[in-house]
Protein backbone atom coordinates (compact mmCIF):
# COMPACT_ATOMS: atom_id res chain seq x y z
CA UNK A 1 0.00 0.00 0.00
CA UNK A 2 1.58 3.60 -0.97
CA UNK A 3 0.09 6.98 -0.08
CA UNK A 4 0.62 10.41 -0.20
CA UNK A 5 1.43 12.82 2.26
CA UNK A 6 1.12 16.38 2.53
CA UNK A 7 4.21 17.26 4.83
CA UNK A 8 6.05 20.19 5.71
CA UNK A 9 9.35 21.45 4.85
CA UNK A 10 10.55 22.00 8.17
CA UNK A 11 13.97 23.08 9.93
CA UNK A 12 15.60 21.67 13.35
CA UNK A 13 15.94 24.60 15.40
CA UNK A 14 20.22 24.20 16.85
CA UNK A 15 18.73 25.17 20.22
CA UNK A 16 16.47 22.33 20.48
CA UNK A 17 14.14 19.50 18.07
CA UNK A 18 11.31 21.80 17.71
CA UNK A 19 10.46 21.52 14.41
CA UNK A 20 9.27 24.85 12.36
CA UNK A 21 6.83 24.81 9.30
CA UNK A 22 8.63 26.64 5.98
CA UNK A 23 6.09 25.87 3.66
CA UNK A 24 4.12 23.06 2.34
CA UNK A 25 5.28 20.68 0.41
CA UNK A 26 4.27 16.96 -1.39
CA UNK A 27 6.41 14.21 -0.15
CA UNK A 28 5.52 10.85 -1.68
CA UNK A 29 6.09 7.98 1.34
CA UNK A 30 5.85 4.64 1.14
CA UNK A 31 3.83 2.62 3.76
CA UNK A 32 6.55 0.48 5.96
CA UNK A 33 5.97 -2.77 7.54
CA UNK A 34 6.92 -2.75 11.25
CA UNK A 35 9.83 -5.32 10.70
CA UNK A 36 10.84 -2.11 7.93
CA UNK A 37 10.16 0.81 10.90
CA UNK A 38 12.50 -1.95 13.16
CA UNK A 39 15.55 -1.62 10.90
CA UNK A 40 15.20 1.96 10.26
CA UNK A 41 15.40 3.01 14.08
CA UNK A 42 18.29 0.62 14.59
CA UNK A 43 19.97 2.47 11.74
CA UNK A 44 18.89 5.69 13.30
CA UNK A 45 20.06 4.70 16.69
CA UNK A 46 23.74 3.06 15.25
CA UNK A 47 24.34 6.20 13.27
CA UNK A 48 23.57 8.71 16.23
CA UNK A 49 25.71 6.56 18.42
CA UNK A 50 28.59 6.84 15.34
CA UNK A 51 27.80 10.93 15.79
CA UNK A 52 28.33 11.01 19.08
CA UNK A 53 31.69 9.38 18.64
CA UNK A 54 32.48 11.75 15.88
CA UNK A 55 31.69 14.84 17.15
CA UNK A 56 34.58 13.56 20.18
CA UNK A 57 36.89 13.49 17.31
CA UNK A 58 35.85 16.86 15.73
CA UNK A 59 36.38 18.41 19.37
CA UNK A 60 39.73 17.29 19.98
CA UNK A 61 40.25 18.24 16.25
CA UNK A 62 39.68 21.74 17.30
CA UNK A 63 41.44 21.51 20.52
CA UNK A 64 44.52 20.06 18.52
CA UNK A 65 45.01 23.51 16.46
CA UNK A 66 44.02 25.55 19.45
CA UNK A 67 47.57 27.68 19.33
CA UNK A 68 47.46 28.07 15.46
CA UNK A 69 43.63 29.48 15.85
CA UNK A 70 44.89 31.88 17.89
CA UNK A 71 48.11 32.88 16.25
CA UNK A 72 46.29 33.47 13.13
CA UNK A 73 43.21 35.47 14.56
CA UNK A 74 40.96 33.18 13.34
CA UNK A 75 39.17 33.19 17.26
CA UNK A 76 35.78 34.16 16.30
CA UNK A 77 35.24 31.72 13.15
CA UNK A 78 36.29 28.88 15.59
CA UNK A 79 34.20 29.90 18.32
CA UNK A 80 31.15 29.86 15.88
CA UNK A 81 32.19 25.98 14.93
CA UNK A 82 32.67 24.73 18.18
CA UNK A 83 29.08 26.51 19.79
CA UNK A 84 27.44 24.96 16.61
CA UNK A 85 29.39 21.61 17.41
CA UNK A 86 28.41 21.98 21.11
CA UNK A 87 24.52 22.65 19.89
CA UNK A 88 24.55 19.32 17.70
CA UNK A 89 26.06 17.45 20.21
CA UNK A 90 23.16 18.42 22.90
CA UNK A 91 20.49 17.56 19.94
CA UNK A 92 22.06 14.11 19.07
CA UNK A 93 21.88 13.27 22.59
CA UNK A 94 18.23 14.17 22.62
CA UNK A 95 17.57 12.65 19.36
CA UNK A 96 19.10 9.48 19.95
CA UNK A 97 17.01 9.05 23.14
CA UNK A 98 13.96 9.77 21.09
CA UNK A 99 15.16 7.20 18.57
CA UNK A 100 15.60 4.57 21.98
CA UNK A 101 12.04 5.55 22.82
CA UNK A 102 10.35 4.92 19.73
CA UNK A 103 12.33 2.01 19.11
CA UNK A 104 11.10 0.26 22.24
CA UNK A 105 7.55 1.60 21.63
CA UNK A 106 7.28 -0.51 18.19
CA UNK A 107 5.81 -3.36 20.44
CA UNK A 108 2.38 -1.19 19.63
CA UNK A 109 2.85 -2.26 16.20
CA UNK A 110 3.56 -5.55 16.96
CA UNK A 111 1.15 -6.86 19.60
CA UNK A 112 -1.84 -8.75 18.57
CA UNK A 113 -4.12 -6.21 19.94
CA UNK A 114 -6.00 -4.18 17.50
CA UNK A 115 -5.34 -0.61 18.69
CA UNK A 116 -5.99 1.65 15.46
CA UNK A 117 -5.51 5.07 16.85
CA UNK A 118 -2.16 4.20 18.55
CA UNK A 119 -0.77 2.68 15.56
CA UNK A 120 -1.77 5.52 13.52
CA UNK A 121 -0.21 7.66 15.85
CA UNK A 122 3.23 5.23 16.03
CA UNK A 123 3.70 5.52 11.90
CA UNK A 124 2.64 9.35 12.03
CA UNK A 125 5.62 9.58 15.00
CA UNK A 126 8.01 7.64 12.77
CA UNK A 127 7.03 9.68 9.58
CA UNK A 128 8.09 12.62 11.81
CA UNK A 129 11.37 10.68 13.34
CA UNK A 130 12.54 10.24 10.08
CA UNK A 131 12.32 14.18 8.45
CA UNK A 132 13.42 15.03 11.86
CA UNK A 133 16.44 12.66 11.74
CA UNK A 134 17.50 13.04 8.37
CA UNK A 135 17.42 16.85 8.36
CA UNK A 136 19.50 16.35 11.55
CA UNK A 137 22.15 14.57 9.51
CA UNK A 138 22.37 16.58 6.91
CA UNK A 139 22.88 20.23 9.13
CA UNK A 140 25.55 17.72 10.93
CA UNK A 141 26.95 16.88 7.78
CA UNK A 142 27.37 20.59 6.33
CA UNK A 143 29.12 21.28 9.91
CA UNK A 144 31.66 18.83 9.66
CA UNK A 145 32.27 20.13 6.01
CA UNK A 146 32.31 23.62 7.06
CA UNK A 147 34.68 22.28 10.43
CA UNK A 148 36.84 20.52 7.74
CA UNK A 149 37.04 23.52 5.25
CA UNK A 150 38.27 25.59 8.45
CA UNK A 151 41.07 23.40 9.14
CA UNK A 152 42.63 23.21 5.50
CA UNK A 153 42.32 27.05 5.82
CA UNK A 154 44.62 27.23 9.10
CA UNK A 155 46.64 24.37 7.25
CA UNK A 156 46.79 26.83 4.26
CA UNK A 157 48.24 29.86 6.19
CA UNK A 158 50.55 28.07 8.30
CA UNK A 159 52.09 26.90 5.27
CA UNK A 160 52.25 30.54 4.02
CA UNK A 161 53.49 31.41 7.36
CA UNK A 162 56.07 29.35 7.39
CA UNK A 163 57.31 29.95 3.34
CA UNK A 164 57.45 33.63 4.57
CA UNK A 165 59.70 32.95 7.25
Amino acid sequence: MMFYFKGQNRSISLKNINMKAKKQIYRYLEWKSPEEMHETSLEWISGLRFVKDEQLFLNDLIKSYTLQITSLGLYEESKELVTSISDLELEADKLLKKAIVHENQLSIMLDDVDQPKMEKAYVESHKDMVYIIDTYLVDYRKLKGDLFRFISKILKKEKQKRLLN
